[in-house]
């Protein structure tokens, strides 16, 4: 079995720009867990799928993705979970939380997936976590709390993350 998550993410400028937030959280404050994704919005957050039904769920996320409508996503300034998690804020959008409950609902009803943590929905684009010692934290936390950032992008699309080689990499999009 492997390891999976879906995602939406930003336009290439924006992973750009918070891939960089990401090296300076690496680079000042030691972090570098961050790293080993690409700039995101978590929808399903990472679970084991059998090799053999990924063609099933490629079924499912394809047409589900057909089934939406593009519509822009607001990055705003940094927000954290203390004392470990530091991330770029997403602005509260009722089209983002309705994708992501829509697709819990089809993945449970299609696929039989049942993952507590993914009825969970805090939308946010880590920069620094789990590596990010508490100390570390703070001074990060100093840091960013007083640096602005505002971007919009387009959400069109869904985003099939696959982990291997200890990273996580594009594994498919799914086009609305």
């Amino acid at each position: 079995m492997s390891l999976y998550f879906i995602a939406v993410m930003p336009d290439e400028k924006i992973q750009k720009e918070v891939t960089a937030f990401k090296r300076y959280c690496q680079r000042h404050f030691g972090a570098e867990h961050a790293l080993k994704s690409p700039p995101h919005i978590t929808l399903i957050p990472p679970y084991r799928w059998r090799e053999e039904q990924l063609p099933a769920l490629r079924d499912v996320l394809d047409m589900f993705a057909l089934g939406q409508t593009p519509f822009e996503v607001q990055l705003k300034d940094f927000d954290s979970f203390p004392p470990r998690v530091i991330f770029v804020n997403v602005v509260k959008n009722k089209q983002l939380d309705e994708l992501h409950a829509s697709l819990l609902r089809k993945m449970q009803a299609a696929l039989d997936y049942h993952d507590q943590r993914a009825a969970r929905f805090h939308p946010h684009m880590t920069i620094a976590h789990r590596d990010l010692s508490k100390t570390a934290y703070y001074k990060a936390w100093d840091y960013f709390s007083r640096q602005h950032y505002h971007r919009k992008f387009l959400v069109d699309k869904l985003v099939l993350l696959h982990h291997h080689d200890r990273r996580w990499h594009v594994e498919q999009e799914f086009f609305f």
